[in-house]
């Protein structure tokens, strides 16, 4: 399937989320971006996206007890950064992990899905401490596919100072990505968190990416998907809004 429709589309897309990131980086009065660099599609594009825009483009490779974080996620960020030019660290928050972990269970069982919360939200905690110390604005880099889904962890990779491609669903991605000359080892890996060893978007949600940019971009759906992704969407509207607060907004 073409998602863009045709070279032009994709070089004014480009450009106006260039234009978008330095913006955001000038009104901030910014010295630089940082993001998480994974070794996914997202980050990649994000990556590239933010270098285009900012010389000053920082990728954090943030490892955190999966195996799959040391090894295939670590190359691949790596990969991309080297090609790009995007400058690399490594901030290995597994032994934090560990100590959060045994703390809270000295207190309480953890659940499935709080073990597997805990690294993104310590993979912001670190993004927003080199930032703050740096005067660096923090790149997000969920997609439209993701967000719709609430596939994403509230305050952890949700959280950020901008994001240049939320409106992209993973095929819009993809096409950008290849237009851009990404490696294709990251194009064709299967979407991952890394939440933990042998974790795959899909396979944890039920539905392709396929399916659900396809519902996106013209409704077009089985009953029995239909089902999946409103159960994810209506399950997960609090991701998507700000905190509730009592009484008037005081902004």
């Amino acid at each position: 399937m073409q998602y863009f429709k045709d070279e032009k589309s994709i070089k004014d897309s480009i450009e106006k989320r260039v234009e978008f990131i330095k913006n955001a980086a000038k009104s901030a009065n910014a010295s630089g971006i940082i993001f998480g660099n994974s070794g996914g599609k997202d980050c990649a594009l994000v990556g590239i996206l933010c270098k285009m825009a900012c010389k000053n483009t920082i990728g954090i490779i943030m490892p955190c007890k999966s195996v799959r974080n040391y090894e295939s996620d670590k190359n691949d960020a790596q990969i991309v950064a080297d090609k790009f030019g995007i400058q690399t660290r490594t901030v290995d928050l597994s032994k934090t992990r560990d100590e959060i972990v045994q703390a809270v269970q000295n207190e309480t069982a953890l659940s499935p899905a709080a073990l597997s919360n805990i690294a993104p939200r310590l993979r912001m905690t670190a993004l927003y401490a080199v930032a703050a110390s740096e005067n660096l604005l923090v790149a997000g880099t969920s997609n439209r596919s993701e967000r719709y889904m609430g596939y994403f962890t509230k305050w952890g990779d949700g959280g950020c100072d901008f994001n240049p491609i939320v409106d992209l669903t993973v095929g819009e991605i993809y096409e950008l990505l290849r237009f851009l000359g990404a490696p294709e080892e990251i194009i064709k890996k299967a979407p991952s968190a890394g939440l933990f060893d042998g974790q795959t978007d899909e396979a944890e949600m039920g539905v392709t990416y396929a399916v659900i940019d396809g519902f996106l971009l013209n409704g077009k759906v089985s009953e029995s998907d239909r089902a999946v992704i409103d159960k994810y969407h209506d399950q997960t509207k609090h991701k998507r809004e700000l905190p509730l607060t009592y009484g008037r907004s005081y902004l």
